[in-house]
């Protein structure tokens, strides 16, 4: 069990991390609406029978898939595995390449590679309250309802399926 004092700073922390990454990614976009940079970004979308896990970052207003930035020399599939436990406390191999898209979102070029995962039953996630704050699922007939980030808007266009 924790101490009290520590549950506090743990939320101050928190706190101040959410406030970080917030202003970091306002500024990013400005500097990449400057200098429209490449990016290559892998997504994983999660089905629980129909509905799709959505996260929510704590610097977006939009809800996402899980996922992130290929790092240099690094394969699209290996990081939509990191991404995953780093963001959801989750991983499988289990993972599907179902392609990619490429497109202008927040300033940059982006090329974002989907990965989809099937599971019968919800996972046990562990999120770090920094970076992502929420989760959902959502049915299919809720997600026209649902601010989503553009490249999830993407995936779920071409995605005949969802």
């Amino acid at each position: 069990m924790q101490r009290p004092e520590r549950t506090q700073l743990s939320r101050l922390t928190d706190f101040i991390w959410r406030i970080v990454l917030r202003v970091g990614f306002r500024l990013a976009r400005i500097w990449w609406h400057v200098r429209r940079p490449s990016h290559e970004g892998a997504l994983v979308a999660i089905y629980v029978g129909q509905a799709l896990l959505l996260v929510k970052s704590s610097y977006r207003s939009e809800w996402g898939l899980p996922g992130g930035s290929i790092h240099p020399g690094e394969a699209p599939d290996t990081a939509a595995r990191r991404e995953m436990q780093e963001e959801l406390g989750f991983s499988s191999n289990a993972l599907r390449s179902v392609g990619s898209v490429s497109g202008v979102w927040d300033g940059r070029r982006d090329r974002v590679h989907f990965f989809e995962l099937r599971l019968d039953s919800a996972p046990d996630l562990r999120l770090d309250n920094r970076e992502i704050i929420a989760t959902r699922l959502a049915s299919p007939e809720e997600l026209s309802g649902i601010a989503l980030t553009a490249a999830v808007a993407a995936y779920l266009g071409a995605d005949s399926r969802a």
